[in-house]
C-alpha cells in the first residue's frame, strides 16, 4: 500500500473515530457534526480505493459520483445508492442554516458509514 493510500485512509479513520465520538455526548452533542464526518469518512475510504485501482479521485463530496468510478474501476464494489445520497445530503445540507441534523439521521448516517467502512477497508488492504 502506498503512502497516499496510508494518508488517506487515516484521514478517513480520524473522521470515523471523530463521528463517533461526537455521536456519544450527552451535554451538547452536534448531529449535524456527526453527519459530516461521517460522510468525510467514506469519501475518503472511497477515493483510497480509487487510487489503489488507478484513478485518480476528482475533488467532490459526491458519493454517489465516486461510486460510479468505483463501480468501473472495482468489480467487488457495489452500495445501495439510497443510503449514498442520504449520506451525501446529511453532510452537505445539515452543515448550512436551515436544516439540522437530529440524533435518528446522525445514527443512521453513522451506521451507514459504518457498513460501508466495514466494507471498503478489507478492499482497501487485500492489494497490499
Amino acid at each position: 500500500m502506498n503512502e497516499t493510500i496510508k494518508e488517506w485512509l487515516a484521514k478517513a479513520e480520524g473522521d470515523f473515530h471523530t463521528a463517533s465520538r461526537e455521536l456519544q455526548v450527552t451535554e451538547l452533542p452536534n448531529f449535524d457534526a456527526v453527519c459530516f464526518h461521517a460522510q468525510q469518512a467514506v469519501e475518503k475510504l472511497m477515493k483510497a480505493l480509487l487510487i489503489q485501482h488507478g484513478v485518480v479521485p476528482p475533488r467532490t463530496h459526491d458519493l454517489p459520483q465516486l461510486d460510479q468510478l468505483l463501480q468501473t474501476a472495482c468489480s467487488d464494489w457495489s452500495w445501495p445508492i439510497e443510503e449514498l445520497r442520504f449520506i451525501t445530503r446529511a453532510a452537505v445540507d445539515f452543515r448550512y442554516p436551515g436544516e439540522m441534523a437530529d440524533a435518528d439521521e446522525a445514527r443512521e448516517a453513522f451506521v451507514i458509514c459504518g457498513r460501508i467502512r466495514e466494507k471498503l477497508l478489507p478492499m482497501i488492504s487485500a492489494k497490499d
